[in-house]
C-alpha cells in the first residue's frame, strides 16, 4: 500500500467518529411530533376531539391506545376502566360495545366536551389515514388474546400495512405481542416501550433489534449514549411523554427521533 493510499485509509478512518457525533444535532432538525393521545394536553385523550385538534396543531403522528370490548371490537382508551375518563364504570373487557358508546368521555376534561365519546379503532383509522401518522398502541395486550391479529386485519383490509403509503407504527410494553404482530405485518414498523433501564442493555437492544424498529423509553432514561447505541442497531427512539416546555431542548440535543406529548406546540416545527 502507498504511503497516499494509507494516509487516506487513516484519515477516513479517522474521520468516521465525527459523522456519528454530528447525528443528533443533524437529528433534531427533522424530529417528529407524536401527540400523546392526541393533544391530550387541550382536548379530552383519546378521543376524535383530541386527534382533530393534533391534526390542525400539525403534529406528525397521533398516538392512540388499543384495548377490546366483551363483544371484541377494537376500541380507543388508554385505562383497562372506564372509570377515569367518562361517566361510567368497570373494565373495558367487561363492557359491550353499545355500553361504552353511551358513556361520556369529555366532561371529565371539560363541559366543552361534553357527550365526546370512545371511538373505535377502525373509526379513528377512517378518519385519519392519510391525515397524519398513527402510532398505535396496544394496551395490555395479554388481557386480549388475539388483538394482535385483529389490529392488523384492520390495517390490511385499508391497505395500512405498507410503510410507504401509510405512516404507521404498532408499540407495547409487551415485548411478546411485538414479536407476534411482526410476525403478522413485517413490513410495519414497531417499538418497544420501556420504563425499566435494565431493558436498555447491549444485551436487550440487540434482542429488540431482530424484530422492532423503535425502542421508545421514558423520557428519565434518555441520554445522548443510549440514543447512540440505538440508532447503531439500526432503530430509531421515540421519547415519552413531554409536559412541560423545558423538557423539548435536552431530547433534542440528545439527538431522539419522535417526541411523544400532551402539547404538539412545545416541539419546534421540522426545518
Amino acid at each position: 500500500m502507498s504511503k497516499t493510499l494509507l494516509a487516506a485509509t487513516l484519515l477516513t478512518g479517522l474521520m468516521q467518529p465525527l459523522a456519528v457525533s454530528a447525528a443528533p444535532s443533524e437529528k433534531a432538525d427533522r424530529v417528529d411530533t407524536i401527540a400523546h393521545r392526541g393533544a391530550s394536553g387541550y382536548a379530552p385523550e383519546n378521543t376524535m376531539a383530541a386527534f382533530r385538534k393534533a391534526v390542525k396543531m400539525k403534529a406528525d403522528y397521533i398516538e392512540i391506545d388499543v384495548q377490546v370490548t366483551k363483544d371484541g371490537h377494537l376500541v380507543v382508551i388508554h385505562d383497562n376502566t372506564v372509570d377515569r375518563t367518562t361517566d361510567g364504570t368497570g373494565k373495558v373487557g367487561s363492557l359491550t360495545l353499545d355500553e361504552i358508546r353511551k358513556l361520556d368521555a369529555g366532561s371529565f376534561f371539560g363541559p366543552d366536551f361534553e357527550g365526546e365519546r370512545i371511538p373505535t379503532f377502525e373509526e379513528v383509522l377512517d378518519e385519519f389515514r392519510g391525515k397524519t401518522g398513527i402510532l398505535i398502541e396496544l394496551k395490555s395486550p395479554e388481557l386480549y388474546p388475539g388483538v394482535e391479529k385483529q389490529v392488523a386485519s384492520a390495517l390490511s383490509e385499508r391497505n395500512m400495512d405498507k410503510p410507504k403509503s401509510e405512516k404507521i407504527i404498532v408499540q407495547s410494553f409487551n415485548f411478546d405481542s411485538m414479536k407476534t404482530f411482526h410476525q403478522l405485518l413485517p413490513d410495519v414498523p414497531v417499538g418497544v416501550l420501556t420504563s425499566n433501564k435494565d431493558h436498555l442493555t447491549d444485551e436487550n437492544l440487540a434482542a429488540f433489534a431482530a424484530y422492532a424498529d423503535y425502542v421508545n423509553p421514558t423520557q428519565k432514561l434518555v441520554t445522548e449514549e443510549l440514543v447512540n447505541r440505538i440508532h447503531d442497531l439500526g432503530m430509531q427512539i421515540s421519547v415519552w411523554t413531554v409536559r412541560k416546555p423545558e423538557e423539548v431542548k435536552p431530547l433534542l440535543e440528545a439527538g431522539v427521533d419522535d417526541i411523544i406529548t400532551d402539547y404538539p406546540d412545545y416541539v419546534p416545527r421540522n426545518k
